[in-house]
């Protein structure tokens, strides 16, 4: 295990409103981070694994973003999440049984039924991918877990520090194109993120005067932030 599964962030160009749609649709709590960034605290009290930061970023949206959350519903159908500020991309057919829906910066999501025991909210990280079994053994390699996988699909389980019950990697036709404007962090169990380098992620930023981290790509180009180990109490 080369890091630890961190927590999601989502740029955005009004930072404080998507914050306050996801702590609305997750029951969370805003923390306002002072920068102009925002974070969404899930369990209030902390940042922690099931926080999401929401950056500020002067660039608008191109393309799709290659990453999404999947959600279960409390209810029959999503009229919360739209009356909360989502919009409706596509219902239920013949061919899937969720709906996919847009928070308020064009980020799209799935949102699932209710299921008997299965507990509402998010469930699954779901990442496009061109090969999905290559990327969630590397993923895996990196945070531990289990790998598995279906006719096309492939995921893993139990990563360290992940919160959800699944990170899953789809199948698409089509390559990364532009910068994911949704992306997770790591926090590195070394000093530097040399390992991770070997392993084959690729350096696009060094920590400067102006952020503490660094930024890299997985092997497919998905942008990441690689924290330092946080230090022991």
């Amino acid at each position: 295990m080369i890091a630890r599964f961190k927590d999601l962030c989502m740029d955005a160009a009004d930072a404080p409103a998507l914050a306050g749609f996801w702590a609305r649709i997750l029951h969370g709590e805003v923390v306002d981070t002072g920068d102009g960034d925002a974070r969404v605290d899930v369990r209030p009290g902390g940042a922690g694994p099931e926080s999401i930061w929401v950056n500020q970023v002067p660039e608008p949206r191109t393309g799709k973003t290659r990453v999404h959350l999947d959600l279960r519903l409390p209810d029959a159908d999503p009229a919360a999440l739209l009356a909360a500020g989502a919009r409706l991309v596509r219902e239920p057919d013949a061919e899937v049984d969720w709906w996919v829906l847009a928070d308020p910066d064009g980020n799209q999501f799935c949102a699932y039924p209710p299921g008997t025991d299965k507990q509402p909210g998010v469930f699954e990280l779901v990442v496009d991918s061109a090969d999905p079994a290559a990327q969630a053994a590397w993923w895996a390699g990196v945070v531990g877990g289990q790998v598995g996988g279906g006719e096309e699909s492939a995921w893993v389980t139990g990563a360290t520090g992940f919160p959800w019950q699944s990170w899953i990697f789809d199948p698409v036709p089509e390559r990364k194109r532009v910068k994911n404007r949704v992306h997770w962090d790591v926090d590195l169990t070394d000093p530097d993120p040399g390992a991770l380098i070997a392993a084959g992620a690729v350096l696009l930023r060094e920590p400067d005067d102006r952020v503490g981290w660094w930024v890299l790509a997985d092997p497919e180009g998905n942008e990441f932030c690689a924290f330092p180990p946080r230090p022991t109490q």
